[in-house]
């Protein structure tokens, strides 16, 4: 047991001679466990960096990279709303190309299909394991998706709505899209009019 105490003794006394007494006053510069914690390799403002041309430490933010002191820009591409509104944008606010439809098709197959069915009719794999309520592109009772903007379905892509949990984390924005204007081509195919065919090609489908 003595034993015991003594070894406790000494710990507290290594502890104390350590860490010092708190609060306690001294001249002595104190003992630095980590020192990079207290001084870390960094540049203060306006410092001389000869690593740059310009020996400027202050740099500009990298292209393409958004600061985080900086808002959010308030864009229709952004948030598939009207600007400075809360009305969604009815059609896509990108250039709609092949390559964009592309993108579009392989991304819904990895994301959406699960769910949705490959051709949009709600009637994916999760279905099977009793899933039901899953929105139908081609709804033709109530329209819903028929009608609903473009900014609507990237509104729901982005932050979810009801059991469809939030894509925002896993599809970049043009990716979403992409999407969107792949859902577009998918209801196309199937609620598509004459009218919607140049009048070229109409001989050949008639």
């Amino acid at each position: 047991m003595k034993y015991f105490l003594s070894g406790v003794f000494l710990l507290c006394v290594v502890i104390l001679s350590i860490a010092g007494f708190r609060g306690a006053s001294t001249q002595r510069p104190p003992f630095e466990i980590f020192p990079d914690m207290d001084r870390q390799a960094k540049l203060l403002p306006q410092e001389k960096n000869r690593f740059y041309a310009d020996s400027r430490s202050s740099r500009k933010p990298v292209s393409g990279t958004i600061s985080r002191s900086e808002p959010f820009e308030d864009t229709p591409v952004n948030t598939g709303r009207v600007k400075g509104g809360t009305n969604f944008v009815e059609t896509i606010p990108v250039a709609v190309t092949p390559e964009l439809l592309k993108k579009g098709r392989q991304q819904y197959g990895i994301y959406c299909a699960v769910c949705h069915g490959a051709t949009g009719d709600g009637n994916g794999i999760t279905t099977q394991y009793g899933m039901t309520v899953v929105a139908n592109f081609h709804d033709y009772q109530t329209r819903k998706m028929v009608r609903a903007p473009a900014g609507s379905i990237f509104n729901t892509i982005s932050n979810g709505k009801g059991l469809m949990g939030a894509y925002a984390p896993k599809l970049s924005i043009s990716n979403r899209w992409a999407v969107v204007a792949y859902v577009r081509a998918l209801q196309r195919s199937r609620l598509a009019t004459i009218e919607d065919v140049p009048q070229s090609e109409r001989d050949n489908l008639e």
